[in-house]
């Protein structure tokens, strides 16, 4: 639904220049592709001529570039990518009025809050508890027992074991897994088989998480494995069990945790990343793309990036590689004479 510049301006805290009538905005975009509903924003001063030329109707943009701005009407805030993203949110459409598909299967002992939405052919268990405005998508499976808070999204396709609880805002997108076994055996050492340890503790997913498409997370061994307050979880990424992440967490696609490991609050974890079992990775702490914490490492220094494999200081590790460089041009030299 659209809104007034005005009104968005009052709803972010920012600062409200408008360089003619006040505008409706229907949505955000691109300087490419705005239109004249549109609102973009730049965060930098290379970036400002292009959204001054755009269609849009006004620009989002940090106080120390609001003077070098003209022509539009602007919106003036410390973090225009942050105000913009916000700007988003309340201009997204309205979900779909909440109904029940004929074709679902919901037990007669689960209890859904008000204005819960279920998509076609779900599966929702015995004991479960669904808060209000919630909606489950298509084909989702919702075992026993299972808890999901409030204003939860869930997209079709998605599996929560028996026991998982999720708090409210959480966003699962298509094919997550959550709650099932973690991989834990004992091998019998007089016959060479592997018995699995056991797995029956809990999911707990606090308020705010989002975790992308084809991600899976292994409930506790014999406790809980914990995913707090706002992390945000990339696809195809896999937490086993006993895994421990703080809030407000970033972690990006095809990372892969290990048992009995923790990653401190709002630490950045990027792609490809593997953690072994029983390594900490501490608060504040960024490990770069395809980086490797070995088996009960301990990686400390918050705001210090780690690279490599095994993970390092980045600057170490740029040293490392300059002084191989070196080897291996002084080898080439050798050969050549």
């Amino acid at each position: 639904m659209p809104m007034k510049l005005s009104q968005i301006a009052a709803a972010l805290g920012a600062e409200l220049r408008l360089a003619g009538p006040d505008p409706d905005i229907s949505g955000v975009a691109s300087a490419a592709m705005a239109s004249s509903a549109s609102l973009v924003f730049a965060e930098d001063a290379s970036a400002l001529p292009a959204a001054l030329k755009s269609a849009a109707a006004a620009v989002i943009v940090s106080p120390k570039m609001s003077d070098a701005a003209s022509g539009k009407s602007l919106l003036v805030a410390a973090q225009p990518r942050l105000a913009f993203a916000q700007a988003a949110r309340l201009l997204r459409p309205a979900e779909p009025t909440s109904d029940i598909h004929a074709s679902a299967v919901i037990h007669a002992s689960a209890t859904l809050g008000q204005n819960v939405s279920v998509g076609p052919c779900a599966v929702i268990e015995a004991h479960t508890q669904i808060g209000a405005g919630t909606s489950i998508g298509a084909g989702s499976v919702i075992g026993r027992e299972v808890k999901i808070g409030s204003a939860c999204r869930i997209y079709p396709r998605v599996v929560l074991y028996p026991g998982t609880e999720l708090g409210n805002n959480v966003v699962l997108h298509a094919g997550v897994v959550l709650g099932s076994d973690g991989f834990g055996y004992v091998r019998n050492s007089a016959s060479g088989e592997y018995l699995q340890s056991p797995q029956q503790g809990r999911l707990v997913i606090e308020d705010d998480v989002e975790i992308g498409a084809n991600t899976t997370i292994d409930r506790g061994a014999l406790e809980e494995t914990r995913i707090e307050r706002g992390v945000k979880i990339d696809n195809l990424v896999h937490l086993g069990h006993n895994v421990r992440v703080g809030h407000d967490v970033v972690i990006a696609a095809q990372t892969g945790v290990s048992g009995s490991s923790t990653i401190g609050a709002n630490a950045i974890v990027g792609g490809q990343v593997g953690i072994g079992d029983h390594a900490h990775i501490g608060e504040k702490v960024i490990l770069g793309s395809g980086s490797g914490v070995l088996t009960n490492k301990k990686v400390k220094g918050p705001g210090i990036v780690f690279w490599g494999r095994p993970a390092r200081p980045l600057r170490q590790y740029l040293k490392e590689l300059a002084a191989l460089g070196r080897l291996g041009r002084a080898s080439d030299d050798q050969g050549e004479e």
